[in-house]
């Protein structure tokens, strides 16, 4: 995975915008004005997400590269290392999901592998 797959997954849904309103190095994906997504280009990618809380819980027990939020609500926001140790499809998925949530308020759950 990386970020030009990540940036076309999400910039191919409605209503998304992308834009830099931090600092440079923070991409930040908006639908309808909120913030549904955000990826760190410093460094290793990191991307944030928002994320049903309990499913929250359950991907942080089972996936060591997904951890609370950095600098969000750690409850409702993940923040998923990029690293290879989690299917691409997965975080498409995860990425779906977090849109889902802002956009709609209901987004569906998304597979947690086996």
């Amino acid at each position: 995975m990386n970020i030009e797959i990540i940036r076309e997954h999400c910039i191919a849904k409605p209503d998304v915008t992308e834009s830099f309103p931090f600092d440079d190095d923070t991409l930040v994906f908006k639908v309808n004005g909120k913030i549904f997504a955000m990826v760190n280009l410093n460094g290793g990618i990191q991307l944030n997400l928002k994320c049903d809380p309990e499913l929250a819980i359950e991907l942080r027990e089972k996936y060591q590269a997904v951890q609370p939020g950095y600098h969000m609500n750690k409850r409702h926001w993940n923040t998923v290392n990029i690293d290879g140790s989690i299917p691409d499809k997965l975080i498409l998925e995860w990425i779906d999901h977090s849109y889902e949530l802002v956009n709609s308020k209901k987004g569906k759950r998304p597979a947690i592998a086996k």
